[in-house]
């Protein structure tokens, strides 16, 4: 069954990008989901005809030709990014504009004001026709999506759009983040658990038997040279939490399924997680801390961090 604009919007429009394919835009290697045509080319994102792409960041003018027909979803790059590709696994964010190509009404989008756009975790939940045309995209670009009715929207008791009807999309893609640390990768440091990493990045950690420790301390396994983490920020980030009494994951967004934004701070975070020893650290990096006992408790915790990325701390958009 599909689901209701207002439900798409709710949930973030999570999206698929399994697989390498898109555009022209798509990453060397990828299988093409979702080509350029004549549908998806009728879309621009302005009424000047010499300047169809408009301003990546820019709140669009989103334009057609004629109502769109299509029975395939299509993509074309109106402007073609320089930054990452969209990871399998990871995050990205948006600024788009969702109009019924039949009626003209717009269906939703986001403010294009860089405080407010869609960023979610990437998922096997959304839009079909969304996730063909993102699937391998690169950060930076703008495309002109025409999302056939097979991949839109489909019958729904709270949307006015039709099953029959084709949607035309603008899509800005402002930031791909991955889903698992990049750093080089350093020496190993005794007096910590071990740590293995699976195929995907996710991490295994192994606490010695012995005593429980009483001080904090953090080693660094892989080094990234990206932006330092500092107070406030919002970092994506991935961890996995261990209990040293148990031996067991107390915690862990792997296990969850998907990247975590938290408020960098020594106090709790946005997502009731206060990720440990966070501030300092740079973008790429995985690192591993332990966490003494609280007061009143006789458990510390080893933490395996993957430092994803920085973006502002924003609300999903309605």
């Amino acid at each position: 069954m599909r689901k209701s604009v207002a439900l798409i919007v709710a949930a973030g429009l999570l999206v698929t990008l399994a697989g390498c394919s898109s555009s022209s835009d798509a990453a060397s290697g990828c299988t093409t989901e979702a080509s350029s045509g004549a549908a998806s080319n009728q879309i621009s994102a302005t009424t000047n005809p010499q300047d169809p792409a408009g301003t990546f960041g820019k709140a669009p003018t989103l334009t057609v030709g004629t109502p769109l027909d299509t029975p395939t979803t299509q993509s074309t790059t109106l402007i073609k990014g320089t930054g990452p590709t969209l990871p399998t696994g990871g995050v990205v964010s948006l600024d788009f504009v969702l109009v019924d190509s039949t009626t003209g009404a717009t269906i939703s989008k986001t403010p294009f004001d860089g405080s407010s756009y869609l960023i979610s975790a990437v998922s096997s939940v959304g839009l079909p026709g969304l996730e063909k045309a993102l699937a391998c995209a690169r950060e930076g670009s703008r495309l002109a999506i025409a999302i056939a009715p097979a991949d839109g929207l489909g019958a729904s008791t709270t949307s006015t759009v039709a099953a029959t009807d084709t949607l035309a999309m603008i899509v800005d893609v402002r930031a791909a983040i991955p889903a698992r640390a990049d750093g080089a990768v350093q020496v190993a440091q005794a007096g910590f658990p071990s740590v293995a990493l699976g195929p995907d990045g996710r991490p295994g950690i192994t606490i010695p038997s012995g005593s429980t420790p009483t001080e904090a301390k953090t080693a660094v396994l892989k080094k990234g040279d990206g932006a330092t983490v500092a107070a406030g920020d919002g970092v994506w980030v991935q961890y996995t939490a261990v209990s040293y009494t148990t031996k067991q994951v107390t915690a862990s967004t792997w296990k969850d399924g998907a990247p975590v934004q938290v408020t960098a701070s020594t106090t709790a975070s946005t997502t009731g997680v206060t990720v440990p020893d966070l501030i300092g650290q740079t973008v790429g990096s995985q690192y591993i801390s332990i966490v003494p006992p609280a007061s009143g408790s006789t458990d510390a915790t080893a933490w395996v961090v993957d430092v994803l990325g920085i973006t502002p701390v924003v609300q999903q958009s309605q």
